[in-house]
């Protein structure tokens, strides 16, 4: 004997959604009894809409289409465990179950940083306390009352407003101003020139080390604090065409070494040379104005 079909208690409210609820009821029963997957898919077919709509209420503008997967993943959830013979319409059942996926998700997945549940949970409390007092108050509650309202500390509801902004975090290129709809300056991604240079100036630290005394004085003094060849050959007691000599073959030298295979040992001397000290004035000189500083390694 065929097991009675029970209508949904829904089904007196009106014709079109008696008729509604008695298909649901026989494509339930076509795919409980039968496994009949066309049935299943009917069910998904009449449900989308329902869980579409869900997932727009908790949408908020890049996330859409993950929530939309999500919500359609527990319509299937749903359906499967849905027992039509209890008498019950199916959305009853669908509603809270599409809407505690969402929550999960949001819980486990549209947090940036990675808080404890516990101050998920807190965090979103306070956020309910705080819109209720604002429209009872008629202005934003201090922590002192949404922790009156919560019964909980003041302590712990400043922890769960600090931790509110590892949900969606300020953007780099947000509005300077608040009232202003277009995007503010670079606040991130500036290109900083002082790395490249104690970069260079690290891996020469090295090189420079191999170099004889003289040439690496010659060179301090030509590239470090800026003097030119007429004052550095006063200084170190030489021509000027010698100190021109010097520097051809020390940068010549350093082109040679920096051509070589890096060795470990290498690798340790640039790292004990440590940051680049910065240039200091010469006692006996004072530093050219206007010039030019030319390149270490000209090819």
């Amino acid at each position: 004997m065929p097991e009675t079909l029970v209508a949904p208690p829904e089904a007196v409210v009106g014709p079109s959604r008696a008729r509604r609820a008695l298909e649901d009821a026989r494509l339930f029963e076509r795919y409980r009894r039968a496994g009949d997957n066309d049935a299943r898919e009917a069910l998904v077919a009449r449900y989308l809409p329902l869980a579409r709509h869900l997932a727009r209420r908790y949408e908020s503008g890049e996330n859409s289409d993950d929530l939309v997967q999500v919500a359609s993943i527990a319509l299937l959830k749903a359906i499967d465990r849905f027992d039509h013979r209890r008498g019950f319409a199916f959305s009853s059942f669908a509603v809270p179950t599409i809407v505690g996926e969402l929550k999960r998700y949001f819980r486990d997945h549209a947090w940036t940083v990675r808080v404890p549940r516990e101050l998920q949970e807190r965090a979103l409390q306070v956020q309910r306390a705080s819109e209720q007092l604002t429209a009872r108050l008629g202005r934003s509650p201090t922590p002192a009352e949404i922790a009156d309202e919560l019964d909980i500390g003041v302590e712990a509801v400043l922890d769960a407003l600090q931790s509110a902004s590892a949900l969606r975090p300020d953007r780099l290129d947000a509005p300077n101003d608040l009232d202003d709809d277009d995007r503010g300056g670079p606040t991130a991604a500036v290109e900083e020139p002082g790395y490249a240079t104690a970069e260079a100036s690290a891996t020469l630290a090295p090189l420079l080390a191999r170099l004889p005394a003289r040439e690496q004085q010659v060179l301090r003094l030509r590239f470090e604090h800026d003097l030119t060849q007429s004052e550095i050959a006063a200084l170190v007691g030489v021509s000027q065409m010698q100190v021109s000599r010097i520097l051809r073959r020390a940068i010549a030298a350093l082109q040679q070494l920096a051509a070589e295979p890096s060795t470990a040992d290498d690798t340790v001397a640039r790292i004990s040379a440590g940051p680049p000290s910065r240039p200091r004035r010469h006692p006996q000189l004072q530093p050219r104005r206007g010039g030019r500083r030319a390149p270490l390694l000209a090819a």
